[in-house]
């Protein structure tokens, strides 16, 4: 803020080991003020996601408005910027636990209190709404169904007939109406937080986290999706024909019906692969045992069993419909307290996406409690950046798909083992965090809000804008005129209550494939398409090395130690060319692509 340093800086500097001595008194009193408030506030936050009401919502926003005071007090920002200045003098350890709370403070300045209070509350708002939300299927002989959103996954996962996928697919998109204004408001709010502190808007705060520009990370995740492009036309346009024999009908010209597809978002295309039923080993288990063989998975290779307070406090399951409790149905990770209180909320169900999920969101957990440890400081105890929770999570989910793996432990069956490869890699490509997902994550929703916050998209043309960026990344169109009274946008949670990071799911994905690939090559001697952690400890102490550093080094030094590249997508291509040259002869004779693709070169 301009003037607040203006005093210091007319006194004599203050000699550098002083100077860290004051800095580390500043950090261990802010921690101590901010801690135990922040925990309060994920506990607030975890009861208002888990049994969704008012006065579970209005607890949340006083607890939030509580950590806001102090993380972005006035004097706060005064001391991190003065402090910062001086960076130099500085050891590397003290100057990332003030960059990490500059952006904090960011987040929520104290010098603009009313606006600060004002997002709390919209956000709470948001949140209430988008998950105390009722589906509602009208169908056409005049009776009502209130799907939940698992039901409606299931329908389109399932469902041949094209009329009443329209209709689930329709229905699920009806929450974008109540949640249209508020983001709109959300949106001013965020962004006059952002500029507060002299970022240009709330994306381009979020951004600086990597410790790069807008421009920088834009220009990244066009050349995620030009790596990818050249596969994910092949597996459009062989999707396209795969889809028309199932519906019986002719075959879209250019873009595939949004409905048509097995996702509600076309983020991922599962179930499009035929002949191997990976969901028959999970019937008939108890519903705890997903769970508890992802971890399984990670106490084989050495990482200590959950604590017992995981199992007492996550909720893991559907709530029963006879409680009329509602909760988030998006699986989700949390760190409560920054040390050992670790919980997971999930609607786990007896099938291979929820075994693949609980692998992912244990991933996240172990995360947690290998960085809470003394030597990383509570203000560094996240990842090395926010893909690096996300590439993690997904790397183990990336394995737990693996043929020799789920053989080892009788989950693979006889028909699955005897299936082509390509059948693997094709059924990898189209559901998991791969290829079909880098387009929706890096192409539609990093740019969707990039000129939302930018402003490049006009208030009274939100679906327009989604779709005009739908059609241009992932080549989907929506059956039909979509009005302007909703907000499909906003029918994706993280659009709401994780704004503006959604790259980090696409960086996340680059990230697995580079780790899996040096996993797989490097230190098991296996080929990355066929290999296998269980059991084997130097995978486990490989991952630790990274885990349990947080956020003290540099990412991109992390990545080039691990692996002995910075971020490239070179491993990802690859472990996908066996694919390519069968998807070459799939597709002789067909036309791929669609008339707004993005140019692959």
């Amino acid at each position: 803020l301009p003037g607040l340093g203006a005093a210091a800086a007319q006194a004599a500097p203050a000699p550098a080991d002083d100077l860290r001595a004051e800095v580390d008194a500043f950090l261990k009193d802010f921690t101590a003020r901010w801690l135990p408030l922040d925990t309060k506030s994920a506990e607030a936050a975890w009861v208002a996601s888990t049994d969704v009401s008012e006065e579970h919502t209005q607890a949340q926003v006083v607890a939030e408005q509580a950590v806001n005071q102090v993380v972005g007090a006035p004097e706060v920002i005064r001391d991190v910027a003065r402090f910062l200045e001086r960076k130099a003098d500085l050891t590397d350890l003290q100057v990332r636990q003030l960059e990490k709370l500059r952006l904090r403070t960011a987040e929520a300045p104290g010098t603009i209190p009313d606006v600060v209070k004002a997002r709390v509350e919209a956000e709470a708002r948001q949140s209430a709404t988008q998950d105390g939300f009722t589906y509602t299927v009208r169908k056409p002989d005049g009776t009502e169904e209130n799907p939940s959103a698992n039901r409606i996954d299931q329908v389109l996962l399932t469902s041949r007939d094209l009329a009443e996928r329209e209709l689930y697919w329709k229905a699920s998109k009806e929450i974008g109406g109540p949640l249209r204004d508020g983001l709109l408001r959300l949106r001013e709010l965020r962004n006059r937080v952002a500029r507060e502190l002299g970022f240009s808007d709330f994306f381009a705060l979020q951004v600086a986290d990597y410790g790069m520009s807008v421009d920088e990370m834009l220009r990244l995740c066009d050349q995620l999706v030009a790596d990818v492009m050249p596969l994910y036309q092949q597996l459009h346009v062989w999707a396209k024909h795969q889809l028309a024999r199932r519906y019986g009908a002719d075959v879209p010209a250019g873009a595939i019906p949004a409905h048509w597809l097995t996702n509600r978002w076309g983020q991922n295309w599962p179930g499009l692969v035929e002949g191997v039923d990976m969901d028959a080993p999970f019937q008939g288990k108890p519903k705890e045992f997903i769970t508890e063989q992802a971890e399984r998975f990670y106490t084989s290779m050495g990482f200590p069993k959950l604590p017992e307070s995981f199992w007492a406090k996550s909720d893991l399951f559907p709530a029963a419909p006879a409680s009329g409790r509602k909760k988030n149905s998006h699986a989700s990770a949390w760190h409560i307290d920054l040390d050992r209180d670790v919980r997971s909320l999930m609607s786990v169900e007896p099938d291979n996406q929820w075994f693949d999920t609980a692998h992912h969101e244990l991933g996240h957990i172990y995360y947690f409690l290998s960085y809470s440890r003394p030597e990383v400081p509570p203000l560094l105890r996240e990842g090395a950046n926010r893909a690096f929770h996300e590439g993690v999570g997904d790397l183990i989910g990336l394995a737990a798909g693996q043929r020799p793996y789920l053989k080892q432990v009788g989950l693979l069956t006889p028909e699955a083992e005897a299936a082509p490869a390509t059948t693997f890699l094709l059924s990898s490509a189209l559901e998991g965090a791969s290829i079909v997902f880098l387009p929706w994550s890096a192409g539609v929703m990093t740019r969707f809000e990039h000129d939302f916050y930018s402003g490049a998209i006009a208030d009274d043309a939100l679906n327009a804008g989604w779709w005009a960026r739908v059609r241009q990344y992932q080549g989907i169109e929506p059956p039909g005129e979509r009005p302007e009274t909703l907000c499909d946008a906003a029918t994706k949670t993280h659009i709401n209550d994780d704004p503006a990071q959604y790259y980090d799911y696409a960086v996340g994905t680059v990230l697995k494939f580079q780790l899996h690939d040096h996993i797989a090559r490097e230190i098991l001697k296996q080929d990355p398409r066929e290999c296998n952690y269980f059991g084997d400890p130097r995978v486990g102490d490989f991952l630790r090395d990274i885990l349990r550093l947080g956020a003290t080094r540099d990412w991109n030094a992390v990545l080039r130690e691990a692996t002995g590249e910075g971020l490239t997508a070179r491993p990802l291509v690859a472990y996908f060319e066996p694919l390519s040259q069968w998807l070459d002869r799939e597709n002789a004779g067909r036309t791929p692509g669609w008339p707004e693709a993005p140019n692959p070169s």
